[in-house]
């Protein structure tokens, strides 16, 4: 059976700091995640969604960090399709974008040059590079929209995106009902078992455009759950009343036999809550924990 880890897919929310998990000493981001890193072996990095991020910020993370401590690192969002700040490219590339921004001021993935596409994706693999030699690289976790249904072309991208970051383990977590109806779900499990691509199994509100089903699937030997929360406002384009929802125990439990199962499966399953608002996803994390070491599964501690 494989280890589990649990965490959070933050680490520095405003509310968090707020909230008063975080003892009065750590003041400094590097005296937070020091303290995370004692309570958790891992932690999912959503700011590289929003911005490329820099190979000076990973080594802090490594430094501030001990060895066994895992870092899991959201796909920025050109990759996944999502549209895209200009400001959130290096200046440099500026010049090369301006004629593919559309209105609204957003570059996508469509309009942007092949030469530009190459070199965002040299800058992100690189700057992940001290978080990958140190070991504490886990998987680069690609969120893509509600608008990229099961397809060809978008199955021959996730191949592309799995190679484009080679050596860098991915995982694949779709927001599209068509990968995972009726007629495609043995599809889509199939190519990504084919093709070694981890499924996210992700816990959501359901009914939505963007809702799939709470499946718990192992089709590598790495299995990614995220818990998004099930809040009513789901889409309400708040992101604290998105993702404003603390799950009961009995939420919880629902999970403790579906994680077990991937345990089984799978060599390291990743346990992540994104419903991080103040501390709900923190303490959520910490009561899954308790509840999986007391149905006796290989729970990992903080290193």
């Amino acid at each position: 059976m494989s280890d589990i880890r649990t965490g959070t897919a933050s680490w520095t929310d405003p509310s968090l700091i707020e909230s008063g998990w975080y003892p009065d000493e750590a003041t400094t981001p590097e005296r937070r995640l020091g303290h995370y890193a004692s309570r958790f072996p891992i932690v999912e990095v959503d700011s590289t969604y929003y911005a490329l991020p820099s190979e000076s910020v990973s080594r802090l993370w490594v430094e501030r960090t001990p060895d066994g401590f895992t870092f899991n690192i959201k796909a920025f969002s050109l990759f996944t399709h999502h549209p895209t700040r200009v400001s959130a490219l290096p200046v440099e590339l500026h010049g090369a974008a301006a004629n593919a921004i559309n209105r609204k001021g957003n570059l996508y993935l469509r309009d942007a040059s092949r030469a530009l596409v190459d070199q965002v994706w040299e800058r992100f693999r690189a700057a992940l590079e001290p978080l990958r030699r140190s070991g504490r690289l886990g998987a680069v976790l690609f969120q893509f929209p509600q608008w990229f249904p099961y397809g060809e072309a978008n199955l021959r991208y996730l191949l592309e995106c799995r190679d484009r970051c080679a050596p860098l383990r991915v995982c694949v977590e779709f927001r599209n009902r068509t990968w995972l109806d009726a007629e495609h779900r043995e599809r889509t499990l199939g190519f990504l078992r084919e093709h070694d691509l981890p499924y996210v199994c992700v816990d959501m509100p359901q009914g939505h455009t963007s809702s799939v089903p709470p499946l718990a699937e192992a089709v590598s030997d790495l299995a990614v759950v995220r818990f998004h929360g099930r809040s009513e406002h789901w889409t309400s384009g708040d992101k604290r009343r998105r993702f404003g929802y603390r799950y009961s125990d009995e939420e919880l439990a629902e999970w403790v036999p579906r994680v077990g199962a991937l345990a089984e499966r799978a060599s390291s399953v990743h346990v992540l809550f994104n419903n991080c608002l103040r501390d709900y996803a923190v303490r959520n994390a910490e009561r899954f924990t308790e509840l999986l070491r007391a149905a006796g599964l290989p729970v990992r501690p903080a290193p």
